[in-house]
């Protein structure tokens, strides 16, 4: 590739391409399903301080 392939003409910047941008729609989640979020992502943290805890042997018996 040449460096005149990569030049952009004059020409070329008059007429300017259209873009759309479009406004993302906002998460619904219900309320059962918000509530097992919140319980599974606190179960996986308890779960994870535990493991962590018994492999450094601070757990105690």
């Amino acid at each position: 590739m040449a460096i005149e392939d990569v030049v952009i003409e004059d020409e070329d910047l008059d007429q300017p391409d259209i873009v759309e941008w479009y406004e993302t729609r906002p998460v619904t989640l219900s309320t059962p399903v918000a509530t097992g979020v919140v319980v599974t992502a606190f179960a996986l943290g308890a779960l994870v301080a535990v493991g962590v805890l018994a492999a450094m042997g601070r757990l105690d018996d």
